[in-house]
């Protein structure tokens, strides 16, 4: 039995609560810093202005970046990995950290949708792209290479992954589609290892991680978010495989 836990509150404030050197494996999905009266977007074929909610407006984001990141390196474990999402708006400033904490970066991944939305807007390229740092503490981490070829059909796993974009499962508008989260998990992270997720949303990680047979605590500032992430996970379908699984299932 997978023992899975989201708590309310500050991410910063709950990391300093957990042990130095706990936790296997971290996804983090950390505000992009896109909303404000200087973004827009698309709505219903629109340009509008970009509001994701208060947590994505942040006046020192390099600042912001630090505090979480020093926390979760505190936390993870010497042989643990560390997966960051980003676009253009925070990538750089996380980069930068992971070098100022002595990480070792172990690849950029592009993740590619080719479904992307269309821009409307005619004096740029279409955003297709989100970004994801990996990194570890030293070269000695724990990553599942074999794996990998297998999910790739046999051949190495390259760091362009296109997987398409889904519909959202739930209302929270940066939820990442499973498939992706499961790829992660599973090259990252073995059974029984504890997955932490400091940016929980609406859950997406913790679902995979207990349907892989892994543990999980998930810290969302959001109690609406948080409640939407506890009755996601519960109600989830555990005799349900994704593609990725059967994939391994076959070479077992």
């Amino acid at each position: 039995m997978c023992n899975i836990s989201i708590k309310l509150g500050n991410c910063v404030k709950l990391l300093k609560t957990l042990p130095s050197k706990s936790v296997n494996m971290i996804f983090a999905d950390p505000p992009y810093n896109l909303s404000g009266k200087n973004y827009q977007t698309v709505k219903n074929g629109k340009m509008t202005n970009c509001n994701k909610g208060e947590w994505d407006v942040i006046s020192d984001i390099y600042k912001f970046n630090e505090k979480w990141v020093s926390e979760c390196v505190r936390v993870l474990k010497d042989d643990g990995t560390i997966w960051i999402s980003g676009t253009l708006h925070n990538h750089p400033s996380i980069g930068v950290l992971l070098k100022k904490l002595n990480l070792w970066i172990i690849n950029d991944i592009i993740w590619y949708k080719r479904n992307a939305t269309p821009l409307l807007s005619k004096t740029r390229l279409a955003p297709s792209t989100e970004l994801i740092w990996l990194a570890s503490k030293s070269k000695k981490y724990y990553f599942d290479y074999d794996t990998a070829k297998i999910l790739n059909g046999g051949k190495q796993m390259r760091n362009l992954w296109e997987i398409n974009a889904q519909r959202h499962k739930t209302k929270h508008p940066t939820e990442k589609p499973e498939t992706l989260l499961e790829r992660i998990i599973l090259l990252g992270s073995k059974e029984g290892d504890l997955i932490l997720d400091p940016f929980t949303g609406s859950g997406t990680t913790g679902v995979v991680a207990k349907k892989l047979k892994r543990n999980f605590i998930g810290f969302e500032i959001s109690p609406e978010y948080v409640e939407i992430a506890k009755k996601r996970i519960g109600i989830e379908n555990e005799t349900e495989n994704y593609s990725y699984s059967k994939a391994i299932e076959k070479n077992e």
